[in-house]
């Protein structure tokens, strides 16, 4: 069963071509360089419901796009899931629901990936928070469209970590 959108993209004023955060702005706020930076812009924050809409401009440039596949260059599910990632991580530190230096993964589920996605291609992003454990963790439900179409959808937990956090 597909779910609903977390946002109906038909009835919000987007502009995709000035957003709220350009790159720029995005790395004030997320650490990822380089070949990691996942998210090209956020178009839309929804502070009452805590959700916004982002979106990766997909080029022909991409990391993956020699070795994923040669000759047909499909999106890694596991890349599309760091974009949705990146746009909630933005929106989590941003508004400071975690503590910590960084924001990483606490877990995934009900992932699922509904159609490939290519270079070439814009895939607009949304996520909106589901829970919060103050400080310790923040649950958000994401969603990935490329010209309308449901491409992937998921939630994921965010969780904090520190500089002088140690692996035992």
């Amino acid at each position: 069963m597909r779910p609903q959108p977390i946002y109906d993209l038909d009835q919000l004023d987007l502009n995709f071509d000035k957003p709220l955060y350009d790159i720029n702005e995005i790395r004030k706020i997320n650490p990822q360089r380089h070949e990691m930076e996942q998210l090209t812009g956020v178009v839309y924050i929804d502070r009452e419901n805590d959700g916004l809409i982002g979106f990766k401009d997909i080029t022909d440039q991409e990391f993956w796009i020699q070795g994923h596949m040669p000759g047909f260059p499909l999106m890694p599910g596991v890349v599309l899931c760091e974009c949705a990632a990146q746009l909630a991580g933005f929106y989590a530190r941003k508004y400071q629901l975690l503590a910590g230096d960084f924001l990483g993964f606490g877990g995934m589920s009900d992932v699922r990936f509904r159609a490939p996605v290519f270079p070439n291609s814009r895939l607009v992003l949304m996520a909106k928070v589901e829970s919060v454990r103050a400080g310790r963790r923040a649950e958000f439900a994401f969603q990935g469209y490329v010209d309308g179409k449901l491409v992937f959808s998921g939630t994921m937990i965010g969780v904090p970590i520190h500089r002088d956090q140690k692996i035992d």
